[in-house]
C-alpha cells in the first residue's frame, strides 16, 4: 500500500517521503514543512489517531489525511474529532487521496 500511495503521488507532481514506522516520522527533522501527512489508523504497535494528537500536542499541525482498513463508526469519529482532512477506507480511489491532499495544499499556501 505504501508504494502504491507513493505511485500515485508521484503521478500527480507531489514528492512523497515515506516512512515504515511511526518512529520513522517522528524523527524526521522537517515534518512540519510537510503539506500533509498521510497516515494509517492502524500502525504497528501503535494508533495513528494516537499519534496525531501526539504531532498536535508538540505543535506540529501539519494537516492529516488518515487511510484504513477498518472503517468502524468508532475509528471514523475518532479520526474526524482529531481533526483530519479526510479519513479513507481502503481501497480507495485515487480522486478520493488527491482531492483532500489539493485542499491541504491550497489551505498552506
Amino acid at each position: 500500500m505504501l508504494r502504491a500511495v507513493q505511485r500515485l503521488l508521484r503521478q500527480h507532481d507531489y514528492e512523497p517521503i515515506l516512512f515504515s514506522s511511526a518512529e520513522e516520522l517522528e524523527q524526521h527533522a522537517n515534518i512540519n514543512k510537510a503539506l500533509c501527512i498521510i497516515l494509517d489508523i492502524d500502525l504497528n504497535r501503535r494508533s495513528g489517531i494516537d499519534l496525531r494528537h501526539q504531532l498536535k500536542a508538540e505543535g506540529i499541525a501539519v494537516p492529516v489525511i488518515f487511510i484504513t482498513g477498518n472503517g468502524s463508526h468508532s475509528a471514523r469519529e475518532a479520526a474526524l474529532r482529531s481533526g483530519c482532512v479526510a479519513f479513507l477506507t481502503k481501497p480507495f480511489s485515487a480522486e478520493e487521496l488527491i482531492e483532500p491532499l489539493k485542499k491541504a495544499s491550497a489551505a498552506r499556501s
